[in-house]
C-alpha cells in the first residue's frame, strides 16, 4: 500500500485518519493542506477516482463559495478546488487508483 493523507492539522477527522493507519503500522505519507496543498494533477486524478462532488466540502467556513460550488460546472469546481483549498474535504486518503475524501475506516479495511 502507498498511502497519502491530505489533511489539515485543526481537522479531528484528519488525526484520526492519521492514527488509523498508524496504530495499524501502515506506513502512509501526510500532506497537509494549509502549508503545502494538493498539486492540479493530484487534484485531477482524485476527482477522477472520488467523484467531485465528494471531495467538496459543502460545509466550509467561506458560505458563499461553498454555495457557488453547487451551482457551477464541475470544471469551473475544479479550478475552483485547485485556487481555494479550503473546499476539499478532508481527510482524502488516497491508496493508488483507490480515494475517499472523510473518516472512512470501513472502506480502509478493504484496502490491499
Amino acid at each position: 500500500m502507498n498511502i497519502q493523507i491530505f489533511g489539515r492539522k485543526k481537522s479531528s477527522d484528519s488525526r484520526k485518519a492519521e492514527r488509523y493507519f498508524k496504530e495499524r503500522r501502515i506506513p502512509y505519507q501526510y500532506i497537509d493542506m494549509d502549508t503545502k496543498g494538493m498539486s492540479r494533477g493530484e487534484l485531477d486524478a482524485c476527482i477522477r477516482a472520488a467523484g467531485i462532488d465528494t471531495l467538496i466540502d459543502y460545509s466550509c467556513k467561506d458560505r458563499g463559495l461553498a454555495e457557488l460550488m453547487k451551482y457551477i460546472s464541475d470544471d469551473a469546481k475544479a479550478e475552483k478546488m485547485a485556487e481555494y483549498p479550503e473546499l476539499v474535504k478532508v481527510p482524502v486518503v488516497r491508496n493508488g487508483n483507490q480515494v475517499t475524501a472523510g473518516y472512512m475506516p470501513d472502506v480502509w479495511k478493504g484496502w490491499k
